[in-house]
């Protein structure tokens, strides 16, 4: 990246990362890391003008493979009937 502004965006992204989301640890010699890739973005105002530039450090996650790099996935997904149940409850 040659301009300046892509760079502090990346450099924002990784200290917000570093900072908050993992501890960086040796990778063990039968495990094969998942990749990444760098997604930018141009935020702009209401107006059209530039608001910010942003980086955003993801995970390729369409390389994993069933078994050997996941077992299972587990989205918690409430019902609309379930959460007006329980708030009726509470609420009486």
């Amino acid at each position: 990246m040659e301009h300046e502004c892509w760079q502090n965006a990346m450099q924002a992204e990784l200290q917000v990362l570093e900072n908050y989301t993992w501890d960086i640890v040796p990778c063990p010699p039968t495990v094969k890391p998942i990749g990444s890739k760098w997604v930018f973005s141009v935020k702009l105002r209401s107006d059209g003008f530039l608001d910010q530039y942003k980086a955003r450090l993801v995970a390729l996650g369409n390389k994993q493979e069933y078994g050997v790099d996941y077992e299972e996935t587990f989205a918690p997904v409430a019902k609309t009937t379930t959460v007006r149940t329980i708030l009726a409850i509470v609420a009486s």
